[in-house]
């Protein structure tokens, strides 16, 4: 194979790399993948797998504002997601959380894989403030038993984000 040939070819992603670690890569954004041994069943086993506390575990909640129309809420830790607040946030009342279904259409990823990379279309993304109380986080890598570790602040950096104050009781 000639130089010329071998750069017309598209590059193969690595064997061990995920939409979410691609789109990172792409976006010069530091990463590692991190592999779970077996089925994972809470926030805080997968905190402590991956040598991790549990508010270093982010999850990214997919809403459904309008028929085909979804936005993320990435939340760190156990805290839950204000209705009010996020009403309040998006100027209407009625939203609810995606089902599966939508949820796979939406992002292309399954439950408890989702992440804000990678996506096969843009979508808004707020970002609550108890994701920037940790140097460390991880989040969705696109695939089930696999999650990526990044910095915070490159989360931050790297989306078009909303940061806001998303969980609580009150409004």
């Amino acid at each position: 194979m000639t130089e010329a040939s071998a750069a017309q070819q598209p590059a193969t992603p690595p064997a061990d790399s995920t939409a979410v670690t691609r789109a990172l890569s792409a976006l010069g954004i530091a990463h590692r993948l991190f592999r779970h041994a077996g089925p994972v069943h809470s926030l805080e086993q997968a905190a402590a797998e991956r040598g991790q506390r549990p508010e270093q575990v982010v999850r990214s909640i997919v809403f459904r504002v309008a028929k085909g129309n979804y936005m993320m809420v990435l939340v760190a830790g156990a805290p839950q997601v204000s209705w009010p607040r996020l009403r309040k946030q998006l100027g209407q009342s009625r939203l609810s959380m995606a089902n599966e279904a939508e949820l796979l259409a939406a992002t292309g990823y399954v439950v408890g894989a989702v992440s804000p990379f990678g996506l096969p279309r843009p979508m808004p993304v707020l970002i609550d403030e108890s994701v920037l109380g940790v140097e460390e986080l991880s989040i969705g890598s696109g695939e089930r038993g696999a999650t990526v570790i990044m910095r915070s602040a490159d989360l931050v950096r790297a989306l078009d984000g909303t940061v806001g104050q998303f969980t609580g009781t009150d409004a």
